[in-house]
């Protein structure tokens, strides 16, 4: 959109026309009792705006910075991006760029970041991917991106520079926050394509193991077979890994809650700022397990998805929880395009557990809280892998303390169980 055609006054005319009207309208502030003075304070407050505006565009001194597009645009951004990391104004090609990116025409370095405490912050890599590989761990602070400070930058800003075409590279500087050691990567972008759920097998007679690292279109079918393949090996107990898992889809979520709940049980709800809005989710499906016990591993980098299916399970007391305290990050997003095909990135709601426990900022506590260094579970994923794929059994139980502990956990109910002839449930088939 252009403005060059118009006068100073005439700009500063629509400009404040403009803001006037969202502002007044939008909060429907002529519908309150003291509309009169939420009046006054809006037009005190795009004053100052159209004050601040005119000297900038009087007394900047590069002029070439303050035609009225620029700063209005920039005023936008700005007003957005103090809201949270994940709200954004986009201009029509950032709002294209986006489009592309759900449609899959960029590759990537495999990793989940957020803005945390104002830095740009590894949530967590994807197993198998380029930024796995590079040793990238959750917590991690990436302080430069080709060179440039991240300082300030916008959460999608940052996104867009680590993705790009699949065989180029792209440098980062991080931050380790537990030692303070930083750290150059040069990394090569590829397409993102691993398997969501990994590492299936029996860790004991008695308890079975499977690991989801994201949330995709094919968890659930995924996960559904793996819960076949234990069940059919005398499984009574489960141990579901969900450390350094990021999330992904919602329906995914819903998929994988539902399978260990009864039908009709609430997964989660999210919830804006008016309580009309409220919206949940409940279990529906044909499998409904009911018939082995379960623990779920979660660390600082299981995150959104992993955090509703975490926060699900521990709320109707299908499931202990152990690790640590899981990331934070459970806020919704409406994309709302505009006329001149620029859209808005809004955070429009929250997600809640069923106990109505807010995950966005908070996270999931574990009911068994036990510590484990980043390094050293990446250290066992990976030769966890190899034994797998080897088909050899798993000798890493001992080194991974909250595996350990969540199977010490699961031997006691299930013996429990077993003493006072409790017995096995049946698997629930419902229509």
């Amino acid at each position: 959109m252009a403005f060059r055609w118009l006068s100073k006054s005439s700009i500063t005319l629509f400009v404040f026309a403009l803001l006037v009207g969202n502002l007044l309208v939008g909060a429907k502030i002529y519908n309150s009792d003291d509309s009169q003075e939420k009046r006054e304070e809006a037009f005190q407050q795009l004053d100052l705006f159209t004050t601040v505006l005119e000297q900038v565009r009087e007394y900047y001194v590069d002029e070439d910075k303050t035609n009225y597009e620029t700063l209005i645009q920039g005023s936008l951004e700005g007003m957005l991006s103090s809201l949270d990391p994940h709200s954004q104004f986009m201009d029509e090609k950032s709002y294209s760029d986006m489009k592309d990116d759900t449609q899959g025409q960029f590759g990537g370095i495999g990793v989940v970041i957020s803005v945390k405490d104002g830095i740009l912050t590894v949530v967590s890599p994807m197993e198998g991917t380029p930024g796995w590989r590079a040793g990238l761990a959750p917590g991690d602070k990436i302080i430069e991106i080709d060179g440039k400070s991240t300082e300030g930058v916008l959460l999608q800003d940052a996104v867009t520079l680590l993705r790009g075409v699949p065989g180029t590279t792209v440098k980062i500087k991080v931050v380790r926050p537990d030692t303070s050691e930083i750290n150059d990567h040069v990394i090569m972008r590829s397409r993102i394509n691993v398997s969501s759920v990994k590492n299936t097998h029996m860790l004991n007679e008695r308890i079975g193991y499977t690991r989801i690292t994201s949330f995709d279109r094919k968890t659930g079918e995924l996960l559904q077979t793996a819960l076949e393949e234990l069940i059919g090996q005398g499984m009574q107990g489960l141990v579901l890994d969900l450390r350094n898992n990021p999330g992904g889809l919602l329906n995914a979520a819903i998929e994988v809650s539902q399978k260990f709940l009864e039908k009709r049980d609430l997964v989660v709800f999210t919830q804006g700022r008016d309580e009309t809005s409220r919206k949940t989710y409940k279990a529906r499906g044909v499998y409904h397990y009911d018939n082995f016990h379960i623990a779920i591993l979660v660390n600082g980098g299981s995150a959104s998805a992993s955090e509703i299916v975490a926060g699900a399970l521990q709320d109707h007391e299908r499931a202990i929880l152990v690790g640590e305290r899981t990331f934070g990050k459970g806020s919704v997003q409406s994309v709302l395009p505009l006329e001149d095909g620029s859209a808005l990135r809004l955070t429009t709601a929250k997600y809640y557990t069923p106990s109505e426990r807010v995950i966005h900022n908070h996270g999931i506590a574990p009911n068994v809280h036990v510590p484990m260094d980043s390094d050293r579970l990446r250290q066992i994923f990976q030769r966890r892998a190899q034994l797998n794929d080897a088909g050899e059994a798993d000798a890493t139980i001992a080194e991974d303390l909250q595996l350990s502990r969540a199977m010490e956990l699961l031997d006691a109910v299930i013996l429990f169980d077993n003493q006072n002839n409790n017995g096995q449930k049946d698997v629930v088939y419902t229509e």
